[in-house]
């Protein structure tokens, strides 16, 4: 029956390529099954696809497409396919399972909805499918556990329902299960995880599973970072089994509703209590509840004070039950109120599949971070910039800033820094507020309109941790950015000894590395642009006096290129600090650029091809966590064959030989005995931030949550 049923999907795949060649003579089948997709997608407002035309003689020069040749073959035959972020609408075609040597098919961060079609897995070479942060719905795709070589399958942040299916222990490849943030439900499957021997990361978090874990969980041999089960229903014990996982699986079980006495087997207690909170039944360590033993039957005077307390407790709970329908109604309208705002302005995804938006929004509410602002204004004040300019004018972002350009000339600069991106001054204005001005460079001509608009949505970040946009200038000979001033530095100058001040204690470590992460994560997600920052580095996360960091220097990889001087006028600055008009002579010696010099802290694809993404950005925020834990800088790889950074390759190497955490970091954090625990957790975020396949790494919003799990329960 089975092989009747294969060959019929092999007649059926010919017909249906023979039939379509005939319309597009010249283009191999690899490329007519690609624009299948095309013809699927209703609505590609980038225009991505329409370098995908018919007319080649095969699609290995189409964009997000690559090809490999293979002995035999006339054409090369596509073995990547990467679509992600474009905003896409549309379905997945089941034409693109008529791929037969596609190993990486990658459509994230799109539109794209309907159900999974079950013939895509008829692309038996598949290795990877990124098909997260869509509005996919329907069940677990069990036709996936038939590809022989699958080994990552990521299908969170979408709509994806119902009971996962018991042919999941078909998928004995699979090394990454990432299921989080869906609609499934119903109870984790127990029998399945022991013949999933090679799995190394399993994310069930924030979906609707309920009932026990299964003890087979604990069979995972393979299973690095965080099991994370997290934001559930799951109820009943805690498995003792779930300690013969390995001494570096960090458990993540918060939200839930598990009970009774939390077991000491093993790597369950390696466990810090942040793993377990949020569970109202659990108690033991590491929790500070202690767990009551076995009581003897109660009196008659202990159940008659029973009754009574019981009525005093019954009206306890309707009055705390009022209280919380009333927050309850309250959170609704806020929620309601958001997601109406933010369709309204355009920023949140539209189209089929929106189901899923509202328990995602209110999940991770991008507003939140403009809701409390320091100098009282409120989100709709702040992001109605004020508009208008033009041409050889200050154009201010926000109202609060009454700054005119005779001022700012008239002031006295001190030079702060110098580099590839121009020069930036302290300008101290009358009435003693200090701001900072970044000069991009003696530039004549440029595109004002496009620079603008990039200006104004740099300039609509509002996060406490991203270094604020107050006012820019355009001139053709000369542009300008003034953002809010930073008192204490960087962070470089402060690891690495330059600022005076003093080695920083792990608390503070912790909440320098707490405060980056939300930022980056604020840019990633909630940004106008979804910014890439392209440059992040120790020299770019600020700190004020009580060192609280702020990300600068964000949007600079999409303005840059819009001044003349990005690319063929230089700027530069004397190396000391001096007084000076802002528009004076500037020497030459400088090149602003930005990707074109040695840094050791930008990920291994974006040193290839120049291209920053979000996933690169997350590199780069590991590296620089890297050097927070252990106080050394990173070196640049010692030969182009090699990919990583000197220190993740010292770091990866010191985990993998069981090297005690003492010989791997900063000796200035050895005297906080308590910190031990934390920095081994902080150190294994730093690890997956910085994987050499981009797409295993994680999201800058994870990393953060991550992060700010790590001693929340000493607070």
């Amino acid at each position: 029956m089975r092989r009747r049923r294969y060959l019929f999907t092999v007649i059926f795949w010919v017909v249906h390529i023979i039939h379509v060649a005939r319309r597009c003579p010249a283009l191999s089948s690899d490329g007519v099954s690609l624009l299948a997709f095309k013809a699927a997608v209703s609505d590609d407002p980038w225009a991505f696809l329409a370098g995908w035309s018919e007319e080649d003689e095969d699609p290995c020069r189409w964009p997000g497409v690559s090809c490999v040749n293979f002995t035999g073959f006339i054409h090369p035959r596509v073995v990547g396919v990467s679509v992600s972020g474009k905003n896409l609408t549309g379905y997945i075609p089941p034409e693109l399972g008529a791929l037969p040597f596609l190993r990486r098919l990658n459509l994230h961060g799109n539109r794209l909805s309907g159900t999974i079609p079950p013939q895509l897995f008829d692309a038996y070479s598949l290795r990877s499918l990124f098909l997260y942060d869509n509005f996919l719905s329907g069940p677990f795709p069990a036709a996936a556990c038939v590809v022989p070589r699958l080994q990552i399958l990521d299908l969170s942040e979408n709509a994806f329902s119902g009971p996962l299916p018991l042919e999941l222990r078909g998928c004995r490849q699979l090394q990454h299960l990432l299921l989080e943030e869906n609609r499934f439900s119903g109870e984790i499957p127990a029998g399945v995880w022991a013949e999933m021997s090679k799995l190394v990361q399993l994310d069930l978090s924030s979906n609707e599973f309920e009932g026990p874990i299964p003890p087979d969980l604990g069979e995972l041999d393979s299973l690095g970072g965080t099991l994370n089960l997290s934001r559930n229903r799951l109820s009943g014990a805690i498995p003792s089994e779930l300690g013969n996982l390995p001494s570096t699986v960090i458990l993540d079980l918060r939200y839930n509703n598990l009970s009774g006495e939390i077991p000491g087997a093993r790597s369950l207690a390696n466990q810090y209590p942040t793993a377990f909170l949020d569970n109202p039944g659990l108690c033991g360590f590491p929790l500070t509840i202690t767990c009551e033993g076995p009581v003897g039957a109660p009196s008659a005077a202990e159940e008659e004070e029973g009754r009574r307390g019981m009525k005093a407790g019954l009206i306890a709970v309707i009055s705390v039950a009022d209280a919380a329908g009333v927050a309850l109604v309250g959170l609704v309208l806020v929620c309601a109120y958001w997601k109406v705002k933010n369709q309204q302005k355009g920023r949140a995804k539209l189209g089929h599949g929106g189901a899923g938006l509202g328990r995602r929004w209110c999940l991770f509410p991008c507003g939140a971070a403009m809701a409390e602002k320091k100098d009282g204004t409120s989100s709709s004040e702040e992001e109605d910039d004020q508009g208008g300019g033009v041409e050889g004018e200050l154009v201010a972002m926000d109202k609060g800033f009454k700054v005119e350009l005779e001022e700012l000339l008239r002031a006295s600069a001190y030079v702060l820094g110098k580099g590839g991106k121009g020069i930036v001054y302290k300008v101290v204005v009358g009435d003693g507020m200090a701001v900072a001005v970044r000069r991009l460079g003696e530039s004549v001509g440029g595109k004002y309109k496009e620079f603008a608009a990039e200006v104004r949505a740099m300039g609509r970040v509002r996060h406490p941790n991203v270094v604020r946009l107050r006012a820019f200038y355009w001139a053709p000979d000369e542009k300008l950015l003034i953002t809010d001033f930073i008192s204490n530095g960087n962070l470089a100058a402060v690891l690495r000894g330059r600022s005076g001040q003093p080695n920083l204690s792990w608390a503070v470590r912790l909440r320098i590395a707490r405060g980056a992460a939300r930022g980056l994560a604020h840019l990633h997600d909630c940004s106008p642009r979804k910014l890439v920052h392209g440059d992040l580095k120790p020299s770019n996360i600020l700190l004020d006096a009580d060192f609280n960091p702020y990300i600068s220097d964000f949007g600079l990889l999409r303005l840059l290129p819009l001044t003349s001087s990005a690319a063929t006028n230089p700027t530069s600055a004397p190396s000391y600090s001096s007084t000076a008009g802002l528009f004076g002579p500037v020497p030459s010696s400088v090149q602003p650029t930005l990707l074109d010099r040695p840094n050791p802290y930008r990920a291994p694809e974006s040193r290839a091809t120049g291209h920053p993404t979000h996933k690169s950005d997350v590199y780069s925020f590991g590296v620089v966590l890297l050097e927070i834990l252990t106080g050394k800088q990173p070196e640049m790889p010692s030969s182009s064959a090699e990919q990583v950074a000197g220190l993740v390759k010292w770091v990866r190497k010191g985990f993998e030989e069981a090297r005690p955490p003492s010989e791997l970091v900063d000796p200035a954090l050895l005297q906080d005995v308590r910190a031990r625990e934390e920095v081994v957790a902080a150190f294994h975020v730093a690890l997956a931030c910085t994987e050499t396949d981009p797409d295993v790494r994680p999201r800058m919003k994870a990393v953060s949550e991550d992060l700010d799990r790590i001693g929340s329960w000493r607070k």
